[in-house]
């Protein structure tokens, strides 16, 4: 038998709005945890990203809370800031235009956040840092929340905001209704849930396999001060690219990037939850008649991308968790074909790297960059396949007489090589001509593989500057608005 959304009891809307989204049946976790929570009870659910836990505590959130009042009803505790905005965004998503969630992390102006919630909102995702701030300034009450979800709870214990999160939950109602999920289960994550749910539902979902070996999996370390696009350009013009989608963290992201691609000449579409439905088919259509070549999306809305014969996944941004890398890459090398994994490593980035060559169990050798002699040497190649592919044409006859006119001045091998530079010089997109060669000190340089330490939670002057430090130490251990 078959479980549908609408059996686990989540309005007709919803399971409308879900359908428009492509999502058309439960994952594991969602068909576990969805009736759980509908009915208020608390849930321990082991769950690596990936395996759709944000729906399964996000949904019934959606279904109970009143999104007219303006107190706080529900609150989302995240261990960073990009996974609180992944977070927010899948709400907004999965919500209606009437619901406002605010996301109060590091990086934004807490000022704004302080406007928002005088006004009033019934949903907050935040990181420890910021909510701890916002409590100690007296500016989020949570005396009337009625639901708490701790997201990746291990990995807030391993940053060192245990007990914040542990101070947050003593400023909530006992009669709450609490969500804890958490790929592993430690002994400290075990004693939060003995004292801070009440008898909950333990759930687990079985981990998903290893990237499958038929998948090339490439990863380009970036110079410092180096931006992304900057070195996916290059990148690109080396592959033999069929079709692929690019993984961003944020909407944003996804619009600025596919219009960068978009001036270089590339055929890229964005896909966005932000497009109706209408609007999706038409590009996902699109994409499976090879209309488009690359798609921008992130992990939300590359849910309702199901194309077949993917030739490349590019991890622009990489996820957080190493299983969110496995199901992406897992998009290309299907029905026993290969596939070609990319993915974009700048400084900050190593240590989610590390996490994915761990769970792997190997080590994923680096590549360099392209260099301009590279590109430009594959830039003649294909114009050589051109060319030759012109002198069986029929057409060529035509401009013989021109040939024939300019040989009576000029070398014909020298009319030919102008020709080919006119050619040349008309396809070559704007950053070709730009000081772009990589610096190849970078990639002699071993990726150093220390261990995360922990923050540095000695006492400041003040709760914001303390705030400040956290959320940037928090930055640095996990570098998607949109």
């Amino acid at each position: 038998m078959t479980i549908s959304f609408k059996s686990l009891g989540l309005s007709d809307s919803r399971v409308q709005q879900l359908e428009s989204m492509g999502f058309e049946q439960p994952t594991e976790i969602q068909q576990k945890a969805i009736p759980e929570l509908l009915a208020n009870r608390d849930v321990v659910g082991q769950s690596q990203t990936g395996t759709g836990k944000t729906a399964a505590f996000s949904l019934p959130i959606l279904e109970k809370i009143d999104p007219k009042a303006s107190a706080v009803q529900a609150l989302i505790l995240t261990p960073t800031r990009e996974l609180a905005q992944q977070v927010s965004s899948a709400i907004a998503d999965f919500g209606n235009k009437h619901l406002q969630v605010l996301t109060v992390c590091g990086g934004q102006s807490i000022e704004r956040q302080i406007r928002t919630l005088q006004r009033g909102v019934p949903l907050v995702v935040g990181t420890p840092g910021r909510v701890i701030d916002l409590l100690d300034r007296k500016k989020l009450d949570l005396s009337q929340v009625e639901w708490v979800v701790l997201d990746e709870a291990d990995e807030m214990l391993s940053m060192g905001f245990i007990d914040d999160v542990k101070k947050i939950l003593k400023q909530t109602p006992d009669q709450r209704t609490t969500a804890c999920f958490s790929a592993t289960m430690p002994r400290e994550i075990r004693d939060l849930v003995d004292n801070f749910l009440k008898s909950p539902i333990t759930l687990s979902v079985k981990q998903s396999n290893a990237a499958p070996s038929r998948i090339e999996q490439r990863v380009y370390m970036l110079p410092r001060n180096w931006s992304k696009i900057k070195a996916l350009q290059p990148i690109l013009e080396m592959e033999e690219l069929e079709a692929g989608i690019i993984f961003v963290r944020t909407k944003r992201s996804a619009a600025e990037i596919t219009n960068k691609l978009q001036a270089n000449g590339h055929n890229v579409d964005e896909y966005h939850g932000d497009l109706n439905q209408n609007q999706r088919e038409r590009l996902v259509q699109r994409f499976r008649d090879g209309q488009i070549q690359l798609v921008v999306a992130t992990d939300i809305a590359a849910r309702g991308l199901d194309v077949q014969d993917l030739s490349h996944v590019i991890n622009y941004d990489l996820p957080d968790n190493a299983e969110t890398y496995i199901h992406r890459i897992g998009r290309t090398g299907r029905a026993g074909k290969t596939g070609v994994a990319l993915s974009l490593i700048q400084p900050a980035d190593r240590h989610l790297l590390r996490r994915i060559e761990r769970r792997l169990g190997e080590r994923i050798d680096p590549s360099k960059i392209p260099s301009r002699a590279d590109v430009e040497g594959k830039r003649i190649e294909k114009l050589k396949e051109q060319v030759q592919n012109t002198l069986t044409g029929e057409r060529m006859a035509s401009f013989l007489s021109l040939v024939n006119e300019l040989s009576s001045e000029y070398d014909p091998q020298a009319i030919a090589a102008a020709a080919l530079q006119m050619v040349y010089d008309e396809s070559s997109p704007p950053w070709l001509h730009q000081d772009w060669d990589v610096p190849p000190a970078d990639f002699s340089k071993p990726i150093k593989r220390k261990k995360n330490r922990r923050p540095n939670k000695s006492k400041t002057s003040n709760s914001s500057s303390r705030s400040s430090r956290k959320d940037v130490k928090k930055s640095v251990i996990s570098h998607k608005s949109q």
